[in-house]
């Protein structure tokens, strides 16, 4: 059986706005101690895992390398767990673009495989992407227990493939700063084990 830990980054610098690939914010200290205390605390002697992998971006890596030196276990980037383009949402506020561009906005969770942000990742290629990802680990790691340090839209890609669900309904999970969401695979498929947990000692 291979377990994947799936663990949300935490509060970015700047507040809340649209970061996707193209914005690399580093965490708050806030987020930093969201994450800490999702794994148990800023001093980890052990853990469940073989190795960590985590996405490239700032606010997953700044803590995935802490924790991977702490825990003396192997760390591996895969850019592919990087988050969805929002392209012309980068860095807006969710309250500037309802005020500014409301239709746009709603529109987007209506319909957000076709009414995407300008210049946006199309959800269908971010999909294949994460899919693809997740796959390989599986591949590369099969019988381990790993730790993936990535983002909400990543968590949510991994949900809707768990559960065969459309990617048209992603935007309907939410999934906080410094969640947890486990997955298992086994000779029966991929399983949903839970989701947005908030320590991973609750999660024995």
């Amino acid at each position: 059986m291979t377990c994947i830990d799936l663990l949300r980054h935490g509060e970015p610098a700047g507040g809340e706005r649209y970061r996707g690939s193209g914005v690399d914010d580093p965490l708050s200290e806030q987020g930093l101690e969201q994450m800490w205390r999702a794994v148990g605390g800023r001093a980890p002697t052990s853990g469940p895992w073989s190795r960590i992998i985590s996405s490239p971006m700032r606010r997953c890596l700044d803590f995935a390398a802490p924790l991977s030196r702490a825990l003396n276990l192997p760390l591996t980037q895969v850019p592919d767990l990087r988050e969805v383009g929002f392209g012309s949402w980068e860095g807006r506020t969710p309250t500037e673009l309802r005020q500014n561009s409301p239709e746009a906005f709603l529109a987007f969770f209506r319909d957000p495989m076709r009414a995407r942000p300008r210049g946006a990742e199309p959800l269908e290629d971010f999909r294949r992407r994460v899919d693809g990802a997740l796959d390989d680990l599986i591949r590369r790691h099969e019988g381990e227990h790993l730790l993936v340090v990535t983002h909400a839209g990543v968590i949510r890609a991994a949900v809707c493939a768990a559960l065969e669900v459309p990617t048209e309904a992603m935007y309907r999970i939410k999934i906080p700063y410094a969640g947890v969401t486990r997955l298992r695979r086994d000779d029966r498929g991929m399983m949903l084990e839970f989701v947005n947990r908030r320590h991973l000692a609750d999660s024995a």
